[in-house]
């Protein structure tokens, strides 16, 4: 029908999938407007005159090659002009795990990707808002999932551990405002620890603007942002430890929004840095 490329869409379990939902799929709606629901997903379908055109790009020796070629695909083909869609493959099976557990350089490399391609298609994302509904093959239907354990509680002391480490540095990463809201966390009884969406997409920003303006080695800023990824999802799990799948999918369309919302910030951000 006309499409070049196809994307993947799966039902995983609400804990699967977490560099996903709480930093790529967001994110790259909310840059650039369609909302595939799995822009790093591992299976894709694409025409013969996209793969031509993914071969004549210059990127097939950079990192964003090596390390985040999913993303680059899915972004590729929308910033491009080429028509997307996605085919609903069921289950996501493959081996999940709690993401307190070694997921470091996974994060690194996909945030690197992600960040690298915000710089080269900025053309692309900064006059585009909110986002579209993109069409959808096969019939979306319930599925059997295993679990995902999580441990909410590690992840929240790996977070204070990071606070400690890298307070200073996170510093000079975000806003003053951003880097008192959370100082608050760090200093919060643990048992009632809550990392606030609205403060993860304004540290999320913050890191991609100091990653495009090098305010440091880009491997340390990458390397400091685990910790603050550790908090937010801490804080998620414990959100919606007695919420259904539905309704965390549709907790995630909020949040996708509110990425959509402040996203003039982003681009007020990204001018203000440029102009000092």
């Amino acid at each position: 029908e006309g499409f070049d490329f196809v994307a993947p869409l799966y039902h995983r379990h609400k804990y699967d999938g977490t560099i996903t939902n709480s930093i790529v799929y967001p994110l790259t709606r909310s840059l650039y407007g369609q909302r595939v629901r799995q822009p790093i997903g591992g299976d894709f379908g694409f025409s013969g005159k996209l793969a031509r055109h993914y071969l004549k790009q210059d990127v097939w020796e950079s990192d964003v090659a090596r390390f985040g070629i999913d993303a680059w695909m899915t972004t590729t083909a929308i910033t491009d002009g080429f028509n997307v869609c996605q085919a609903f493959l069921g289950a996501k099976i493959h081996d999940a795990k709690d993401p307190a557990l070694d997921l470091s350089q996974m994060l690194h490399q996909v945030v690197g990707a992600v960040f690298a391609l915000m710089e080269s298609r900025e053309a692309a994302w900064r006059s585009i808002r909110g986002s579209v509904p993109i069409p959808l093959f096969g019939m979306e239907h319930a599925v059997g999932l295993e679990p995902v354990r999580v441990d909410p509680d590690r992840m929240v002391r790996m977070f204070r551990s990071g606070y400690r480490e890298l307070g200073l540095l996170w510093k000079k990463l975000l806003r003053p405002q951003v880097s008192e809201q959370l100082s608050l966390l760090e200093i919060g009884e643990p048992a009632k620890f809550r990392f606030p969406p609205e403060l993860w997409i304004r540290i999320l920003f913050d890191f991609a603007v100091a990653f495009h303006h090098r305010v440091m080695d880009r491997e340390h800023i990458l390397q400091a942002l685990t910790p603050l990824y550790l908090g937010r999802i801490a804080s998620f799990v414990r959100e919606t430890e007695e919420v259904s799948a539905e309704d965390v999918e549709a907790m995630q369309e909020q949040i996708c929004l509110l990425f959509e919302a402040m996203k003039p910030e982003l681009i007020q951000l990204w001018d203000s840095q440029r102009s000092q």
